[in-house]
């Protein structure tokens, strides 16, 4: 392994994008997410021609509407200035039932409700409160099933990648990516340990952290991180910062990646060599870095491949999968990714591909560069994940062709 490029690149770069629709989107959201998480689900189990007794019906409604207050003020006070862990478990875990309790509502109460009125099956208000019984036994169920999700040691989902410019001294290259940790306000200390236990039976040449270590800061959340120093790989350990840094101090992350042995790759590459073939590992700053206004971070593409070879095939790192654009207009051959979490809780990825090119898997952009999406390792905010499963992935790097059988 060499290291042949320096961490402060000068280079000029392409101007930031700008906002995507998600992002002007999000603006938005703070201020009509929970009336429509809460109110929606009132209105529909509560207020459709079920005629519930009035004790049921006021009681529902009241816990509606405390909902509907609590889980903003829990998030501020857990997500804001005061980053209160207990706050933000109580407003994140609202804001995942509320999805799950407000996606359900609307799908069951159109459809299994027409279903019931096709079928001439009983009278309105019995129609009614089967639709509401219907959504409280899908919600509590998901939300059983998605917690125990995103609490799990993620599953190994290997694949093999082939690059054309491959040399054969490195085919079978065994690269490790987990990505998306979110170490948070849950304690999650045990489950990193087990994550870096799983990591470690993989025979790892290569071991990538994409980014999204965790919320909030280093000195914070060291406990959780610290497993990540026991990870084991024969070539490299190298990480690159998320967005999520950047709201937790990301120099502190960078920092403490370096003590636990990892390489930060901030925009710069070091090369692997193997049978006498060399692969270039690229990384860079995630694409939010340049607004946050810490001095040298910023995603620079063209600093992170600073004298390497054009010849050799390129690793590179990038959080997030839109800067796929860039890396295919610098002919890299396979860029890894997190951010998306597969949606993590379904339909939510439907928003996802509003901002991003892929939302997990293998895919092609221009007519060289692959793109791998990690779905993440961990789960951000809500404990749940539902139809979007983690995943630590080990991909086997192959040559151009096939090896040749022996008799």
């Amino acid at each position: 392994m060499t290291d042949t490029s320096s961490s402060r690149p000068t280079e000029g770069e392409a101007p930031a994008p700008r906002p995507s629709r998600l992002h002007r989107l999000m603006r938005y959201v703070p201020l009509i997410a929970p009336v429509l998480l809460w109110a929606v689900p009132c209105w529909v189990l509560l207020h459709t021609g079920q005629h519930w007794p009035l004790p049921v019906t006021s009681a529902g409604t009241a816990l509606s509407a405390l909902a509907l207050v609590g889980m903003p003020l829990a998030m501020a006070r857990g997500h804001g200035p005061r980053q209160q862990d207990r706050a933000a478990i109580v407003g994140d875990t609202l804001l995942g039932a509320g999805w799950v309790l407000f996606t359900w509502s609307v799908l069951l109460g159109v459809l299994l409700r027409l279903a019931l009125t096709v079928a001439g099956v009983g009278g309105s208000e019995d129609r009614a409160r089967t639709v509401t019984w219907a959504v409280l036994g899908v919600t509590a169920a998901l939300l059983a099933w998605g917690y125990a999700e995103a609490r799990r040691v993620p599953r190994v989902r290997r694949l093999d990648v082939r690059l054309p410019r491959l040399g054969a001294g490195l085919d079978g290259l065994r690269v490790v990516l987990i990505t998306d940790t979110h170490y948070g306000p849950l304690d999650r200390a045990r489950w990193s340990a087990r994550v870096c236990e799983t990591v470690n039976t993989l025979d790892a040449d290569l071991v990538c952290h994409t980014g999204d270590i965790a919320d909030g800061t280093a000195e914070r959340r060291r406990a959780q991180a610290a497993p990540l120093g026991t990870v084991r790989a024969t070539r490299a350990r190298v990480y690159v910062t998320g967005n999520h840094e950047y709201y937790s101090e990301a120099q502190g992350w960078v920092d403490l990646m370096d003590e636990l042995g990892w390489e930060p790759l901030r925009n710069r590459h070091l090369l692997i060599e193997r049978g006498g073939d060399t692969l270039v590992v690229a990384g860079v700053d995630d694409v939010t870095a340049e607004s946050s206004g810490l001095a040298g971070h910023r995603a620079h593409l063209a600093g992170a491949l600073k004298g390497a070879d054009p010849d050799l095939p390129v690793l590179l790192l990038a959080h997030q999968p839109k800067f796929v654009d860039r890396a295919a207009a610098a002919g890299i051959d396979l860029q890894l990714s997190g951010h998306t979490h597969g949606g993590q809780i379904w339909p939510f990825h439907h928003l996802v591909r509003l901002d991003q090119p892929a939302l997990a898997g293998l895919s092609r952009h221009g007519t060289r560069t692959l793109l791998y999406t990690s779905r993440g390792t961990g789960f951000w905010g809500p404990p749940f994940r539902v139809f979007a499963p983690s995943e630590i992935t080990l991909l086997v790097l192959r040559g151009p062709h096939p090896p040749t059988a022996t008799p």
